[in-house]
C-alpha cells in the first residue's frame, strides 16, 4: 500500500513521532522509571556512605571499632574512586555481563538500575559529606551537651540541614541520570535512545528520530527542573521575615 512520503525533516519526525507514539512512549516510560528509581536507591546509598566517611576515630575507642571503621571506609573510598573515575558506559557492560558470567541470570533493565544506583551512589557520598562538613560544629557541640547520643545528634540536627543543602545537587544528579540512561542502549534495555535507533532504522531515517528524542529529553528535563526549583524554593522558607525587635522597637 503506498503512501505519500514526508518532504522534509520536519514532516519526518512528525510522522515517525505518529506511527511509532506507542514505542517512544514506552522507551520514555522506561527511562523515567529507571532514572527515578535508580536516583531514589543512590541517594540512600550515597547517605549511607558520606555519613560513614564523616565518622571520626577518636583515640579512646577500642582496637575493633578502629580496625572495622578503617576497614568500612577504605572499602567505600575505593567504590567511590572507581564509579567516579570510569564512564558509565563501560559500568554498564562490566556489571551486566560479569553478573552474568558468575551464572546468574538478570534482566537488562535490572543491571541498568543497579549500574544506576552505583554510579548515583558515588557521586552524591561527596556531596553528602560536604553537606555534613557545611554544618557548624558547635550546633553538634550543642546537641551532645543536651545529652543526645552522635547518633540522634546526625539524624535530628545535622543530615535535616545537610539534605536542605545538598537538594540543587540532588536535582541535578537526577536530570544527569535521566540523560544517562541512553548509554544503556549497549546492554539491550529498551529505552528512549534504543526506541530512536530502532525507529530510525526503520526508514534510515536517524537525524529526524533522534531529533524526535531530543525534543522530548528536553521537555522532560525542563518540567523536572522546573518542579525541583520550586521544591527548593518551598523548603527554604519565606525571606521576607520580620525580626521581633522590629516590632518592638515600632511600639
Amino acid at each position: 500500500m503506498n503512501f505519500e512520503q514526508p518532504s522534509n525533516s520536519l514532516e519526518w519526525m512528525v510522522f515517525l513521532a505518529k506511527k511509532y507514539s506507542s514505542m517512544f512512549i514506552e522507551g520514555t516510560w522506561l527511562t523515567l522509571y529507571i532514572a527515578v528509581i535508580g536516583t531514589i536507591f543512590g541517594f540512600i546509598l550515597g547517605y549511607v556512605v558520606g555519613i560513614v566517611e564523616d565518622i571520626k576515630i577518636n583515640p579512646g575507642d577500642g582496637i575493633l571499632r578502629k580496625l572495622f571503621v578503617r576497614l568500612v571506609k577504605a572499602v567505600f573510598t575505593i567504590y567511590v574512586e572507581i564509579f567516579r573515575d570510569t564512564p558509565m558506559i563501560v559500568q554498564a557492560m562490566i556489571i551486566y555481563y560479569g553478573i552474568k558470567m558468575l551464572g546468574v541470570e538478570v534482566t537488562p533493565v535490572f543491571a541498568g538500575i543497579l549500574v544506576t544506583v552505583l554510579n548515583t551512589g558515588a557521586y552524591m557520598a561527596e556531596t553528602v559529606r560536604a553537606g555534613i562538613c557545611s554544618i557548624e560544629l558547635g550546633q553538634r557541640e550543642g546537641a551532645w551537651a543536651m545529652g543526645m547520643s552522635p547518633f540522634k545528634t546526625m539524624l535530628y540536627v545535622v543530615l535535616p540541614q545537610a539534605f536542605k543543602n545538598i537538594i540543587p545537587e540532588m536535582a541535578n544528579t537526577f536530570l544527569t541520570n535521566l540523560k544517562m540512561t541512553s548509554v544503556l542502549n549497549v546492554i539491550a534495555v529498551q529505552e528512549l535512545f534504543m526506541a530512536a535507533k530502532t525507529v530510525g532504522g526503520n526508514y534510515y531515517k536517524y537525524f529526524e528520530s533522534y531529533l524526535v528524542i531530543a525534543v522530548i529529553y528536553f521537555v522532560l528535563c525542563f518540567v523536572f527542573n522546573k518542579i525541583f526549583n520550586l521544591i527548593e524554593k518551598k523548603m527554604q522558607g519565606k525571606t521576607d521575615y520580620a525580626l521581633a525587635v522590629e516590632y518592638m522597637d515600632n511600639e
